[in-house]
């Protein structure tokens, strides 16, 4: 995969992580993905196929709930999502996961998702 555009190389940053990072019924693996305006969080059980939980600032039950500065595009959302992931988790009996920070970089609003998962006891 020749690298040309900022896409390519989180693509290949992406796959190189998936090489190493596999979701388990015991242990699933958190994965984040975010747009300019938007993120999204889901959990999977790789070995089964499945998406255990999600959650994405575009859903419009959450969108009712945003105040003032919150959104998808800034840290506040991806907090909001982090905990609300996180709630959904320990509603199925899950505390332990992998995280998959899909390609990017771990700051912002990335770390944010991941920061606000552990504040609400998730563990990884």
């Amino acid at each position: 995969m020749k690298i040309r555009t900022k896409k390519d190389r989180r693509e290949r940053i992406r796959l190189r992580q998936r090489k190493r990072i596999t979701g388990t019924a015991e242990r699933p693996r958190l994965a984040v993905f975010r747009s300019v305006s938007h993120i999204y969080a889901q959990v999977f059980d790789d070995q089964a196929s499945q998406t255990l939980a999600a959650a994405a600032t575009t859903e419009p039950g959450l969108t009712a709930t945003f105040t003032g500065d919150v959104r998808g595009g800034n840290r506040a959302g991806a907090e909001a999502i982090g905990r609300i992931i996180a709630e959904r988790l320990k509603e199925k009996g899950i505390t332990r996961v992998v995280f998959d920070r899909g390609g990017y970089l771990y700051h912002g609003r990335v770390r944010a998702v991941a920061d606000a998962a552990r504040a609400a006891g998730i563990e990884f």
